[in-house]
């Protein structure tokens, strides 16, 4: 079949196979350029990547495998093709890198299911455990990544499914967006999430489940004593707060970060990382386990294309970024977190001198929100219309990004090919 592009509302409903593969061999390519075929110190040999298909966890994958030489083990939820419909993009995204480690000889092993799930945690323990023996590995994971992004998640303990909302909280909150498909910019209003709406984001995207994860793998002796975990997450702009940083969405987040404390005092309480007033532990710094949370940089995901303002700030932000030369895509901010930040030469033997902000989280928003970056974004979001929106800023770019992240409109890529939805 002919796939093209089915949007609505600013929501891709298909993707395209041969689209999404090269992008993920682009991203594998640009991590070999930049890693230069050298491992950072105290790269990880076993990396599990929780919500591995897109965005940032399928970022983080890649830079783990064909950058740090890593086997890893992914983790996502993602709908296969059929023979008349296309597959969810990380569909495609996790048979190419399957395909493409496999290829180079690298470890890997990518679970579809619900990451949510007790059973999925003990299925993830039993292929790791698997994995390593055949590749002669000690088991113990040196780097969990949790990057999900889910709208729905059931509680294992009750079996009670919670939902996620966008939504401010206090007062309703209205904000410009504008129509991928047309161009037009409209005023959308939100009005606030009940308490109920709250609690239930928090339980779907705040960081009970990283606990859970933790938990359960430190629980089966499946932690190495030089453990990393990272959660990601996003601050941005004061212009955004009223319906990100101050409403659901930041609350939610708000939780993980309250997770990633209780993890570091559990790896303190077993004497595996620092305690919390950061002295070493008895161990010894130089195998100590930690948790961060990494701020990163605005993207265009699924969720960032219909939130209110989002699309227009993102759409003025690239346009500065690109113009200043400090853009970065998922694998572009990645690859600067694993080699700036979590695995420097330093940082690599004592967690205590990883570069985190005064709350003790990884900063690879710090280009995004330079002060001179963010003026001019501003003032760019301020003269945009209808009229002069792809011109004053980077909706072009927005547009692209949002199309690439579904398989459409990359380079080297001939749309006009009959193509099968399960290939690729």
């Amino acid at each position: 079949m002919i796939i093209k592009p089915m949007i609505r509302s600013n929501i891709c409903l298909n993707s395209h196979p041969a689209g999404c593969a090269k992008v993920v061999r682009n991203q594998i390519a640009y991590v070999k350029e930049r890693f230069g075929g050298k491992k950072p110190d105290g790269s990880p040999r076993i990396a599990l990547v929780i919500g591995c298909s897109t965005g940032y966890g399928l970022a983080s994958r890649i830079a783990a495998a064909f950058g740090c030489g890593a086997a890893t083990a992914g983790v996502s939820f993602e709908k296969p093709a059929s023979d008349t419909r296309p597959g969810t993009p990380g569909w495609y995204n996790n048979l190419c890198f399957d395909r493409e480690a496999a290829a180079e000889g690298l470890p890997a092993i990518t679970l579809n299911a619900d990451a949510f799930s007790g059973d999925t945690k003990s299925a993830v323990i039993g292929a790791v455990r698997g994995m390593a023996k055949a590749a002669g590995l000690p088991a113990g994971i040196d780097l969990v990544v949790y990057s999900l992004a889910s709208p729905v998640r059931t509680d294992p303990a009750t079996g009670l499914m919670y939902k996620s909302v966008i939504k401010p909280i206090g007062a309703p909150y209205s904000g410009r967006t504008f129509d991928l498909a047309s161009g037009k910019i409209s005023t959308v209003s939100v009005e606030p999430a009940s308490d109920e709406e709250a609690a239930s984001t928090v339980k779907v995207m705040g960081g009970e489940d990283w606990e859970l994860w933790i938990d359960a793998l430190e629980t089966a002796g499946m932690l190495s004593p030089r453990c990393r975990t990272v959660a990601y997450t996003y601050i941005g702009p004061e212009l955004s707060w009223g319906i990100y940083k101050n409403g659901t969405i930041g609350r939610a987040k708000e939780d993980l970060e309250r997770a990633a404390r209780a993890i570091n005092m559990r790896f303190a309480a077993s004497g595996g990382a620092y305690n919390a007033k950061g002295a070493d532990n008895a161990k010894g710094a130089d195998n100590a386990k930690h948790a961060w949370v990494s701020v990163n940089k605005a993207l265009v995901t699924r969720a960032s294309a219909v939130i209110p303002i989002i699309p227009l700030y993102i759409a003025s932000l690239f346009k500065v970024m690109k113009e200043k030369g400090l853009h970065e895509g998922c694998i572009e901010q990645i690859t600067r977190l694993f080699r700036e930040r979590l695995y420097t030469p330093d940082a690599a033997g004592d967690a205590k001198k990883t570069l985190v902000d005064g709350e003790g989280r990884i900063r690879i928003d710090d280009l995004e929100m330079r002060d001179d970056v963010q003026r001019a974004a501003a003032a760019l979001l301020d003269q945009i219309t209808e009229e002069n929106i792809y011109s004053v800023s980077d909706a072009a770019g927005f547009k692209h990004d949002f199309l690439e992240a579904h398989g459409f409109d990359v380079a080297g890529v001939d749309y006009e090919l009959d193509t099968a939805p399960g290939s690729i």
